[in-house]
């Protein structure tokens, strides 16, 4: 597997840890100066990932639409998450990044579009979202493991 991905998948398994760790009033709750909580970062990342990827070169997305819009860039929680809710995301983690590496290793994201992030990231191909999608997931680990702490 590409470094890449194993870096992907390395963070992903701290989120894991995370959900496997706290309860879930604690993975819904917004601590005082945050803007979300631990399980809309969780969520958020695999909503961009699937954005920046699979988006960016025209292909379907491995989350619904509602989920997308819930927790694309600018949302913040609408609601709490019930346990099912929460099992079922985190149980997508890993195996959504498998099929995304199979996917890669396949040649499925040859129709990439150049695109530049609201941060000002110039993504001219799907190595550069690649990058982009562990810097993103590495920050909200971070904020994640911040709330963690508020709890």
């Amino acid at each position: 597997m590409d470094s890449r991905f194993e870096h992907l998948l390395i963070t992903r398994k701290h989120f894991i840890t995370l959900i496997d760790n706290l309860t879930t009033e604690e993975l819904n709750k917004v601590p005082k100066g945050f803007s979300n909580n631990i399980i809309w970062n969780v969520v958020h990342c695999m909503v961009t990932q699937q954005g920046l990827m699979y988006g960016l070169s025209g292909l379907e997305q491995l989350m619904s639409k509602d989920v997308i819009l819930q927790y694309k860039h600018g949302t913040r929680p609408e609601k709490d998450l019930t346990e099912n809710e929460i099992t079922s995301f985190k149980n997508q983690l890993v195996p959504m990044l498998e099929t995304t590496v199979k996917d890669y290793e396949n040649g499925a994201f040859s129709n990439f579009k150049k695109y530049t992030t609201s941060k000002g990231y110039s993504l001219s191909s799907i190595e550069d979202s690649i990058n982009l999608v562990n810097i993103h997931e590495g920050i909200h680990l971070g904020y994640a493991l911040a709330i963690r702490k508020t709890l």
